[in-house]
């Protein structure tokens, strides 16, 4: 993935944090281990979950100081973050194989922002690259936590079992007309959370923040 990623994590508190950390890390490529890796295909990828909020971050705009250029930014208020889950979708992409669709109102403004100040030096999310940007991004693919990167395509099969094996591990998703709404608070997305800039040109095991910012 080209330059640095700008990724919202869920606040370290949350109850979904350890849930997605271990569907990512452990039980999702222990289930699934040729869906859940690339070439070898006996080697899964690890990652702290996140959504993206860009990618192609050039390290000449944060410079010497990435936690300084981070604090900068004029990110909403936290009641006005809400990572809503969706549903869990594949797309025949490396960093999409396997992910949970998110909702998009709620995100626009964050990801707009770190889109025109990372990317376009826009001064915010209406600057006309960021707008023709989110579009695209709205269509293409959206906002979405990953659960699997890979080459390796899914069936619709496996799909299922997957889905299953996320909502059994705690993920609630729409389609589980059994949980009720006193049930889903707090597992079926998060509100605020963290914001990591993550230098992620390298091998993904190298992926680390190199400045951290709670919302």
């Amino acid at each position: 993935m080209p330059g640095s990623s700008l990724w919202l994590l869920p606040p370290p508190t949350h109850p979904l944090f350890p849930i997605l950390t271990k569907l990512i890390s452990s039980t999702l490529p222990a289930k699934f281990p040729s869906e859940a890796a690339s070439s070898p295909k006996v080697t899964p990828h690890f990652f702290s979950p996140h959504m993206t909020l860009t990618s192609d971050i050039s390290p000449s705009v944060y410079g010497s100081d990435p936690q300084a250029w981070l604090d900068s930014l004029p990110f909403p208020s936290v009641d006005k973050v809400r990572v809503r889950f969706g549903k869990v979708k594949s797309q025949d992409f490396f960093y999409r194989r396997c992910y949970i669709s998110v909702g998009y109102e709620d995100v626009e403004e964050i990801t707009g922002v770190a889109r025109a100040r990372g990317v376009y030096g826009e001064h915010d999310q209406q600057g006309e690259k960021t707008k023709e940007w989110l579009e695209w991004w709205r269509k293409e693919s959206g906002p979405h936590v990953s659960l699997m990167y890979g080459d390796v395509p899914i069936t619709e099969e496996k799909m299922r079992e997957i889905g299953q094996v996320v909502a059994s591990a705690g993920v609630t998703l729409p389609e589980d007309e059994q949980i009720t709404k006193e049930e889903r608070k707090g597992h079926d997305g998060w509100e605020g959370g963290v914001v990591w800039l993550v230098p992620s040109d390298g091998p993904i095991e190298d992926w680390k923040p190199i400045a951290v910012r709670e919302l």
